[in-house]
């Protein structure tokens, strides 16, 4: 499994710092790719050997590429390589700490884990015989991958590293809707079988589904019944009782790693709680405005419950919903010339969660193909939040922010198809204020909802810090979230849920957008006349995956030169 390192003074002539780091750097990214499925590219064939032996291994081999960096100066690389050096240092250092954890002992969260993550495989590309045969492969590989997370997640349960019980109580009816169904071409696991190429012919179609039948009947579906008996059974019932990451075996040091994870930058939970309640309360007079300029009589509170209880708020179909989100999302194409000077190429399609893990999961997800929605309990999804929501997670979000990523050529496969949280989030969260500049929010209430994600995310902060390393209980989170947002309380709660099962992710959206803000609030004072939205926007999205001081630093160069394209002169 290993792949040995060479020396530095082995990949390069002295002193072509820049030829060793590059051999060492592709050497580990292709030894990567091979220890997980991903979220993207083409459809495996195998799953990932993930039993204690091979992350003992992915530790060792880590570590070695940490050694081999250090040999590295960076004084001697090109400037270009000194900003990749940066950047992968910092994701080796967080794959690093992850495996001193153990966290692959934890393969799940509040809206699922490792068998949910199985389905979103059928998202991509199905286009050839080879494809469906390497998919066939990996199902049935099903029973040894499950075995093995198995494995890992009893080694967790005897030493007390679980998600909380209370976050994933119910979590089990996504594995039962594999492992209690009798006709497998209902699966979601069987829908890349439904619709396949004209190209293939019809016998080898027939074929390839008939296999598909005998290896999720045989493979996949057992696979997941004795899981399931694994966890109604052993896991859930032993699961901590305790919410805060601080709780965990060396509790503290493993939080205070996850914040600095999840912000990249060297910043202590304390601090991040404090700029919470600074920000909720910015946010909150902000939003006492809107309400005034709506007209609405009554205090605060009575405001909150008017917006998630009036159904002029919310659709009454699950079409109606998504087809609001599309027209949302043509609606920003009217405006993408005046505010980007390069838009990624990539399209992406919208649809609607997989009903198994719909009522845990999140509302909404984006990346570069699909921008998810939650269609589950529409009384709790108002329309008054879409708009935010779409900018978000799909373009000029999370779609455009990966798609740009993963078409840049001129960087490194590990700053185009590693997702960096802080940066991320922190691009998605700050084009839902871009909306306002854009003239996307066309009411009152739009607006509201517009501030409400704001104060969702700027809660965060004290929320996830309160959980984690305040004591806060479960309830004290859910009730500073039906306080301070309009969001449906439906989904507060399997939001706080993900805040108790993923530490520290929910610091990364506040963070990042703060970072994204001052740097463009610098560059717009030094440039003046000549700063331009248009290649400021572009040089973000020029950068791929980076920590916030490696983005930073990039728009100080941006001033430096004068603020151009980071593509040359495009006019």
């Amino acid at each position: 499994m290993s792949l040995p390192l060479m020396s530095t003074s082995a990949l390069a002539a002295p002193g072509d710092a820049d030829a060793a780091f590059e051999a060492l750097y592709e050497k580990e990214w292709a030894w990567r790719q091979e220890q997980e499925i991903g979220w993207g590219g083409a459809v495996p064939a195998h799953f990932p050997d993930v039993s204690a032996k091979a992350q003992a291994e992915k530790l060792a081999y880590w570590q070695g590429v940490q050694e081999k960096l250090d040999d590295i100066d960076p004084a001697d690389l090109s400037a270009k390589a000194r900003v990749d050096y940066e950047v992968y240092t910092a994701q080796i250092e967080d794959l690093v700490q992850g495996q001193k954890f153990h966290e692959y002992e934890i393969p799940l969260n509040s809206a699922g884990g490792f068998w949910t993550y199985i389905g979103y495989i059928t998202d991509r590309p199905f286009r050839t015989e080879e494809d469906y045969r390497n998919y066939l492969t990996l199902l049935s590989e099903t029973p040894v991958y499950f075995e093995q997370q198995t494995e890992n997640m009893e080694a967790g349960l005897a030493r007390g590293f679980t998600p909380a019980k209370v976050a994933i109580d119910g979590r089990d009816i996504s594995i039962a809707a594999v492992a209690e169904e009798e006709d497998p071409t209902e699966l979601s696991l069987y829908d890349p079988f439904e619709e396949m190429p004209d190209a293939l012919p019809d016998d080898v179609k027939a074929a390839l589904r008939e296999e598909a039948i005998e290896v999720i009947e045989s493979d996949v579906i057992p696979a997941y019944a004795e899981f399931l008996d694994f966890f109604r059974t052993d896991y859930l019932p032993n699961a901590r009782t305790t919410l805060g990451a601080t709780e965990y075996p060396d509790g503290e040091a493993y939080y205070d790693w996850k914040v600095r994870q999840y912000t990249t930058l060297d910043m202590t939970p304390d601090e991040v709680h404090e700029i919470g309640l600074k920000e909720v309360a910015k946010i909150k007079a902000q939003m006492f405005e809107v309400m005034e300029e709506a007209g609405f009589e009554g205090d605060f509170a009575e405001f909150l419950t008017f917006l998630r209880t009036d159904p002029q708020f919310y659709a009454e179909t699950p079409e109606e919903y998504l087809y609001t989100a599309a027209w949302i999302s043509k609606q920003f194409d009217g405006k993408v010339n005046d505010y980007f000077g390069r838009p990624p190429r990539s399209r992406f399609t919208i649809s609607p969660f997989p009903p198994e893990i719909a009522p845990y999961t999140t509302g909404a997800a984006g990346g570069r193909f699909t921008y998810w929605l939650n269609t589950y309990n529409l009384s709790s999804r108002p329309l008054y939040s879409l708009r935010a929501l779409t900018l978000h997670e799909s373009a000029p979000g999370h779609a455009w922010q990966q798609s740009a990523a993963a078409e840049n050529a001129d960087h490194p496969d590990f700053r185009r198809e590693v997702y960096i949280s802080a940066y991320g989030e922190g691009w998605a969260l700050y084009c839902e204020k871009l909306g306002v500049e854009m003239g996307m929010y066309e009411t009152p209430y739009d607006m509201f909802g517009m501030l409400s994600y704001q104060m969702w995310r700027a809660a965060r902060l004290v929320v996830d810090t309160g959980l984690h390393s305040k004591g806060w209980s479960r309830e004290r989170a859910v009730k500073y979230l039906v306080d301070n947002t309009a969001i449906g309380e439906h989904e507060i709660g399997t939001e706080v849920d993900r805040y108790i099962t993923n530490p520290g992710q929910a610091v990364s959206y506040y963070t990042g957008m703060m970072a994204i803000e001052e740097s463009r609030a610098k560059a717009e004072t030094a440039l003046g006349p000549d700063f331009d939205i248009r290649y400021f926007h572009d040089t973000i999205l020029s950068l791929g995956g980076v920590p916030l001081p490696v983005l930073k630093a990039r728009i100080d160069r941006f001033i430096a030169e004068g603020g151009p394209s980071p593509y040359g002169d495009e006019g």
